[in-house]
């Protein structure tokens, strides 16, 4: 099993003519990404890396049948609109990579795929892996990366640092750890899957025995996720990094989610909420492996 994706989620890439969409349609074909097409205004019936171009998502899913998956290439002040098409054409995950989506736009959105029941991960993502299975993004940067840093095992990594994304679960499969999912949140303020619901979705995944955690300050993801473990509603293990430890209030910390105000958010604030639900929280990223076996072997 996995999370999100497997081999056979069928994913359309929206903003697949432009730069980013055109290479990181070919990381995701190679990959071994099940893409059934691409989206482009005035672009129909051209081809990216022998994937077909459509004019519209109604379009290419009239042509090419069921989508499950829509990953978002376009720029900022046009996420809005690719995806509420998208929502609208009935794709129940939109992937939105792009940074410095509007606020308002971005609330539209998630709108939107609450009333159709329907998930978005990011904006500001990488995307998500599924070891050996699906590549959605732009997580490995190319393929063959991809496949020797990430591989299938009871591992679930949620973070939001694009690059520790990649760093942790190179450090895990290095130490022979392989891994169920990858889930990059997204390192905005708002979010659509934040750690709270990735985690959650991975208590339910039966591949998934233990789950990696990189939080950062700013925001209140990781303190919910405490309250989730308190609840007795996450009751596998998890191994916590987070960052910014050093920042003061009011500090912007790499990501525009990672500010804190007063004691909301602190680094503080978070690993005691964490270690006191029973999360054990490591002092740097190298401690992953270590940890992670250490509770595999109780389990």
């Amino acid at each position: 099993m996995a999370i999100l994706i497997d081999e056979n989620t069928r994913v359309l890439v929206q903003g697949i003519t432009g730069r980013e969409g055109r290479v990181r349609t070919k990381l995701m074909k190679e990959y071994g990404t099940c893409l059934v097409g691409g989206v482009t205004p005035g672009r129909g019936g051209e081809e990216v890396e022998g994937v077909p171009v459509f004019d519209s998502v109604e379009e290419a899913i009239e042509t090419q049948g069921p989508v499950d998956v829509s990953v978002i290439f376009v720029p900022a002040s046009l996420v809005k609109e690719a995806a509420l098409e998208g929502l609208a054409a009935g794709i129940k995950m939109c992937v939105l990579i792009p940074d410095r989506v509007p606020i308002y736009d971005l609330l539209e959105i998630l709108e939107m795929a609450a009333s159709k029941r329907a998930h978005c991960l990011g904006p500001n993502t990488l995307g998500l892996v599924s070891p050996g299975k699906a590549l959605v993004g732009m997580i490995g940067g190319r393929a063959e990366r991809a496949r020797q840093w990430f591989r299938s095992g009871p591992v679930g990594v949620c973070s939001r640092s694009g690059g520790m994304t990649s760093a942790i679960s190179y450090y895990l499969t290095e130490a022979g750890l392989g891994q169920s999912s990858i889930v990059h949140v997204g390192g905005d303020a708002v979010v659509g899957l934040g750690h709270p619901e990735i985690v959650a979705i991975f208590e339910n995944d039966p591949q998934t025995e233990i789950i990696t955690l990189f939080g950062e300050i700013g925001t209140t993801q990781e303190e919910r996720v405490a309250d989730l473990v308190k609840q007795g509603k996450i009751t596998k293990p998890i191994v916590a990094y987070l960052g910014g430890k050093a920042a003061k209030s009011g500090t912007r910390f790499s990501h525009a989610g990672a500010i804190i105000e007063g004691g909301r958010g602190s680094y503080e604030t978070k690993k005691r909420c964490l270690e006191e639900a029973g999360v054990k929280v490591v002092d740097s990223i190298f401690d992953f492996p270590r940890e992670v076996k250490k509770r595999l072997k109780t389990i």
